[in-house]
């Protein structure tokens, strides 16, 4: 069997912690930041993890 190729645009965006789980950053932090609050914004640099219903989808892209 072949091996199985990963999706770079995936790997790029999303990390893989010691435990398994799989980490991505937020959204909304990119453009239009002038009305948002210097406390929204600190929140959208934590690390948020990848939703249940995307976990499956993501682990077979990353090849994992």
């Amino acid at each position: 069997m072949p091996k199985l190729k990963t999706q770079k645009g995936i790997s790029k965006r999303i990390r893989v912690t010691k435990n398994g789980k799989l980490v991505r950053a937020s959204a909304w932090k990119s453009h239009l930041l002038e009305h948002k609050s210097q406390k929204r914004k600190r929140n959208y640099e934590n690390k948020q993890a990848v939703s249940k219903a995307d976990r499956k989808t993501v682990r077979r892209a990353l090849g994992i």
